[in-house]
């Protein structure tokens, strides 16, 4: 690794360089991981909908929020 350690100016701008690429990358990650973040929750809030409403059907309640009918 010719770059581990800048003993010349150009070196050391290409490692200023580098490392400010680098975190500029990192944050358009975060960019997009938190824009991404609400319609993952809406789409994970639909399935759980679904996967309720289909418990509901079939054994008459919703296991998540009542107990079971005793007979």
């Amino acid at each position: 690794m010719a770059l581990c350690f800048p003993s010349t100016p150009q070196k050391l701008l290409m490692t200023v360089g580098l490392f400010l690429g680098g975190s500029s990358l990192f944050g358009v990650g975060l960019y997009f991981s938190y824009v991404h973040v609400a319609p993952q929750q809406a789409r994970i809030q639909a399935r759980n909908d679904y996967v309720r409403d289909r418990l509901k059907k079939k054994y008459g309640y919703d296991m998540y929020n009542t107990q079971p009918k005793k007979d």
